[in-house]
């Protein structure tokens, strides 16, 4: 679950992340009083949207020349103006896509007199199978090309799960990003800061690019891009409550609703499989034959007759889907129940594309039967090859 700048500020502070002074809106109408509880004179107007790039982006509605999703301030009036060309408009980032995010809530923050700009993540290392910080001295909006042209800047420090962020790892920080004096002595109290919000609220990935050294010398969090793991977030119902639904994708939260592993995706074949492994070979072989698939959905290994017609469901109200592939490998699912909740969902809200089946596994001929019998316009496949063709061509 991915959350809003402000909102993964607000958990950071929490644990004693040093971080502006800031207030969140969702209106033109809020800018000024916003604004006055601040110290100025220079303020930060930052958009809010589950999208990197915010600051490269570029508003739809306001042409090429317009400034991006975050702009510099330099007096209330002027945080107003940006306020009304920023709210209602759709920000098109590098991670957004042509299609770009509506900007519904601005972040209106307290300046801050910037001496460097460092970059400071914490992820899964999982060829580790640990925590590890990943830092680099270049921080700033081109932390994407430095990655790319200069690899070598970028520096990973995995820490011990049983010694936590030791003296020696905020050491070797401190020495990757290049930090001295004051800045030193916050880094000795904010990486171990980082890494206890990490671990205690279950997080998946905590980037904060940049972090600042001021010129003033200390550190300052000045941005925060933060996701949780949704499979702990019964554990945090605080964290929870801070989903924003607009930000995600309507069929992927009533997937959610049903335990449903779905992600959207740009293509034209709606695919519904049982396994994530089987799912990601479902995509490759569409692509193998030219097409793109329009979502991944694992049905999971114990799926009911209703999950899998809520499944089927999700995937028809696309109307980017052109034509759809079922491929069950039946273990712990059985054929029957798959073959069942299809039929169920077809009788149900029509079937206006090209249906291809392909099921292997257990009760597999009672499965086929279901299907045969149905009278519904199914196409049946013996294999994943097959199958794939078969709605490659049905599509055209």
């Amino acid at each position: 679950m991915n959350i809003h700048e402000y909102q993964g500020k607000q958990v950071l502070k929490g644990f004693g992340a040093p971080v502006a002074e800031g207030v969140a809106i969702t209106s033109v109408d809020q800018a000024e009083a916003a604004a006055r509880q601040l110290p100025g004179p220079l303020y930060v107007v930052k958009s809010q949207i589950h999208a990197g790039g915010r600051g490269k982006g570029k508003f739809k509605e306001l042409g090429p020349d317009a400034k991006g999703g975050v702009r510099l301030a330099r007096s209330i009036e002027e945080v107003v103006a940006n306020a009304k060309e920023m709210l209602g408009n759709t920000l098109v980032t590098a991670q957004t896509g042509e299609a770009g995010k509506q900007v519904n809530r601005l972040y209106i923050e307290d300046g801050a007199d910037i001496a460097r700009e460092l970059y400071c993540s914490l992820l899964v290392d999982r060829q580790h199978g640990r925590i590890a910080f990943v830092v680099s001295t270049e921080g700033g909006m081109d932390i994407e090309a430095v990655a790319h042209d200069t690899p070598e800047k970028i520096q990973t420090i995995v820490i011990d799960p049983e010694a936590g962020v030791t003296d020696a790892d905020v050491a070797r920080l401190n020495a990757a990003l290049a930090l001295d004096g004051a800045a030193a002595e916050d880094g000795k109290r904010l990486f171990p800061i980082f890494y206890k919000a990490f671990v205690e609220t279950d997080m998946a990935m905590l980037e904060v690019n940049p972090l600042i050294v001021m010129t003033d010398g200390h550190l300052r969090v000045l941005d925060a891009k933060v996701s949780f793991d949704g499979n702990a977030l019964f554990r945090h119902p605080d964290i929870k409550a801070l989903r924003d639904e607009t930000e995600e994708d309507a069929k992927e939260i009533e997937a959610s609703e049903w335990d449903l592993a779905y992600v959207a995706l740009d293509g034209n074949i709606g695919c519904m499989v049982n396994g994530a492994g089987l799912a990601m070979a479902t995509m490759d072989i569409i692509k193998l034959y030219g097409k793109e698939p329009a979502n991944f959905c694992d049905v999971g290994g114990g799926a009911s007759k209703e999950k899998v017609a809520a499944a089927f469901k999700i995937i028809t109200a696309d109307p980017a889907v052109q034509g759809i592939l079922v491929n069950i490998f039946g273990g712990i699912m059985k054929c029957d129940v798959i073959a069942e909740g299809v039929v169920a969902a077809v009788k149900e809200v029509g079937l206006k594309v090209p249906l291809v089946v392909r099921l292997e596994g257990t009760n597999v001929e009672l499965g086929k039967k279901i299907l045969n019998e149905s009278g519904l316009a199914i196409t049946a496949a013996d294999d994943l090859d097959d199958a794939a063709q078969k709605i490659v061509a049905a599509v055209g």
